[in-house]
């Protein structure tokens, strides 16, 4: 069994500047996903490890951490509007190329979201792989607001109802359906997603692997701060979990 681990990292970053080598509580941002890439592939064989950026600079801390890579990404697909997926789809393909194989499955670990292990993200693989008719697998964590209970969108008459209306009045949030966030902490592919052309992370064919602890998108600086007081006060520690 062949695995392919992405890391993708561009250079712009509007919401936290230079996000993905940014020191967070002393290392780089990309560092902590790079360890548990290196980890993962320790632990098993036939993994190999890319790394999808347009910035020298990343290109180098990479290097630096043990990921040399002579991959650069085009300059269409690190744009604000590029989609993660058509960057995995390209980065797969280079590598494939490059290496004259065929992966049978893929691991994207996002820099921006790192409070994962690599014990997890193991787990959630063996999770895809025991399930053949899946064709791919994503993080997620419990939703701390419920559509069929406390979110609201506009109707058509300007006034504000349900997400979702529930088949019977729910008086409290624990009686309502579970319902999940996704993470974005890691997504698994296996090589039938990427032969059908998936468009999407969420198929007619998708399992989740739900996080019981703390992990969220480091979007703007007050996540950065927060993330980075949790470490520094050790009351989380990535890749500890």
């Amino acid at each position: 069994m062949s695995l392919l681990i992405t890391i993708c990292a561009r250079g712009g970053s509007k919401g936290i500047p230079g996000k993905n080598i940014k020191l967070l509580n002393g290392k780089p941002l990309i560092q902590y996903t790079i360890e548990q890439a290196l980890n993962i592939q320790k632990k098993m064989t036939d993994v190999y490890i890319g790394v999808s950026t347009d910035d020298a600079e990343i290109k180098n801390v990479a290097n630096g951490l043990g990921l040399p890579t002579d991959y650069l990404r085009p300059t269409e697909l690190a744009t604000d509007s590029a989609g993660k997926l058509p960057v995995i789809y390209h980065l797969v393909d280079h590598e494939q190329t490059q290496l004259g194989i065929t992966f049978d499955y893929v691991i994207d670990l996002d820099v921006s979201s790192p409070m994962r292990s690599s014990d997890e993200v193991m787990e959630g693989l063996r999770m895809l792989i025991e399930d053949d008719k899946a064709y791919n697998l994503f993080s997620v964590s419990k939703a701390r607001k419920n559509p069929y209970f406390n979110m609201v969108e506009k109707n058509e008459a300007g006034y504000y109802q349900l997400v979702k209306k529930p088949a019977t009045q729910m008086l409290s949030r624990q009686v309502s359906p579970i319902v999940y966030e996704m993470n974005a902490s890691f997504y698994a592919f296996r090589k039938l997603f990427f032969e059908n052309k998936c468009q999407s992370a969420i198929t007619d064919f998708s399992m989740i692997f739900e996080m019981n602890h703390l992990c969220f998108d480091l979007d703007e600086m007050e996540d950065f701060h927060y993330l980075e007081y949790l470490l520094a006060n050790k009351i989380f520690k990535i890749n500890e979990l």
